[in-house]
């Protein structure tokens, strides 16, 4: 039996803040008011999200400006959102001296783990995804399928709608992405979920996390903390591979045990079941996560190989190797979502029989780029354009000394720029009467963008294209 979960009945009383006041931070505030009506909040935020708080009008409500140390160690609980580090000093300082700390994911997770039939938090229609990269196709995909399947299926998590939404919604299933940020809030609720579905490990967020070790168990924290009943693990990488789970059934896909591509070819074990090249997954990866998807599908005790074919009539999602269109000859592909440069490698790797100029660079984590530079050695595209010239905070000076002496050597134009903007310029000249502009820079967008959707969203106008027409996730929510 695992210790009682801290849902959101067990705030009452006790003295509660919520830190930060985006979607996240939002969702928060309405399902602890909606449970608890005369619990007293405080809110850690700016002040321009103070004067939209305040806009609710309500007395319970107080503000803080700045989430001291101090200030925080006056509380019992503190939710935060999911982009503020609990191992901020300022947090660390507050947990020594007994403040506890929780995500949204981890309030939704107890409230549903409370509801177990097996009393031992076990979540029996519950599928959450994780990976480094690949878990929101992954997630989307897997709804998707769920529903050709007949099941009344939940879209939702770190995709893009907080769980905290739906607190009170029921399904059948539940797909449900989660974050490096979140992984953990599962295991602290208390729930076990059915089946754990695990992508890759690369080394991401380092910033958040503080060490890349921290960022491995932080990630694994999911099926080594959370004992998930099924885990779905890819046998191509190396990290998981090692894995031993005692407490887990595990599944594995990517080689010859399970679900695999031979070329394009999807094969379950020895047996053929389909052609992959037409479906609307771009890139190899990506109907990799197709694998993923239908092992789990299987795990839960679905006929995956009639389900598979569904997969011809999935939307793929954008800023994810998305193409926007032709423009003069150039195909726009927008890979906004690329924050690291195993991904950016991904990316060219799909377009490596076509002249590319690629758009690299964005906030500086600390992560290492040697590894794309040796890449440029054999498999380099006609251009790289490194964004962020001149910024403080951005990676694009530094990608540009590492790749400098190879683009002297006439292996590839090489080119700085400032912004999107100038980028965008530098690459067409860059490129003959054909060719790729592929967005696909390594690295967050913080200092120069919103988040991603923004960055994406600012190369499509660039490009002569409509932001609105190609944004959104289809089937998000309950359907």
């Amino acid at each position: 039996m695992r210790a009682s979960p801290p849902d959101i009945a067990s705030l009452a009383g006790k003295r509660v803040a919520l830190w930060g006041w985006g979607r996240e931070g939002r969702a928060a505030y309405r399902a602890i008011r909606a449970r608890l009506p005369q619990q007293r909040l405080t809110l850690f935020c700016s002040d321009v999200e103070a004067a939209d708080a305040a806009a609710l009008n309500d007395p319970l409500l107080s503000f803080e400006r700045e989430a001291t140390g101090e200030a925080l160690s006056a509380l019992d609980v503190v939710v935060k959102s999911p982009g503020i580090s609990p191992y901020k000093p300022e947090a660390l300082f507050a947990m020594e001296r007994g403040t506890r700390f929780v995500g949204g994911t981890a309030l939704w997770f107890a409230e549903h783990a409370n509801e177990s039939e097996a009393n031992d938090g076990t979540m029996a229609r519950t599928f959450c995804v994780t990976g480094t990269k690949g878990k929101s196709t992954t997630t989307a995909l897997l709804a998707h399928l769920l529903r050709a399947a007949g099941l009344r299926t939940a879209l939702a998590g770190n995709i893009g709608l907080p769980l905290l939404e739906l607190v009170d919604a029921s399904a059948d299933a539940w797909a449900i992405e989660l974050s490096s940020y979140q992984t953990r809030d599962v295991a602290a609720s208390g729930a076990r979920p059915r089946i754990a579905v695990v992508t890759n490990i690369h080394p991401e967020h380092l910033d958040w996390h503080g060490s890349e070790q921290r960022y491995i168990d932080d990630k694994l924290a999911l099926l080594a903390e959370a004992k998930p009943q099924v885990a779905v693990l890819n046998a191509g990488d190396p990290t998981l591979a090692a894995l031993t789970l005692p407490d887990s059934d595990v599944h594995w896909y990517g080689d010859e045990r399970g679900w695999h591509l031979r070329g394009d070819a999807l094969h379950r074990g020895s047996e053929f079941v389909m052609d992959t090249s037409s479906l609307p997954l771009p890139g190899r990866h990506n109907r990799g996560n197709l694998c993923a998807v239908l092992t789990a599908l299987e795990a839960f005790g679905l006929d995956a190989v009639s389900l598979a074919p569904h997969a011809a009539s999935f939307h793929p999602l954008p800023n994810r190797l998305q193409p926007l269109g032709e423009r003069d000859g150039i195909l726009y592909v927008d890979d906004s979502i690329s924050t690291t440069p195993h991904a950016t490698l991904a990316a060219l790797a799909l377009y490596a029989d076509r002249e590319v100029a690629v758009l690299v660079g964005g906030h500086d984590r600390g992560l290492p780029w040697e590894e794309f530079a040796d890449a440029m050695r054999e498999h380099a595209p006609r251009a790289v354009v490194t964004l962020g010239h001149g910024i403080a905070g951005q990676n694009g000076d530094r990608i540009h000394a590492l790749l400098a002496p190879m683009a002297v050597e006439g292996r590839f134009a090489l080119s700085q720029a400032r912004d999107l903007d100038e980028a965008l310029d530098q690459a067409r000249a860059a490129l003959p009467d054909a060719g790729v502009i592929l967005l696909s820079p390594g690295a967050p967008s913080f200092g120069l963008y919103r988040d991603y959707v923004a960055r994406g969203r600012r190369f499509a106008e660039l490009a002569g294209f409509d932001p609105d027409a190609i944004a959104g996730i289809a089937g998000m929510g309950i359907a």
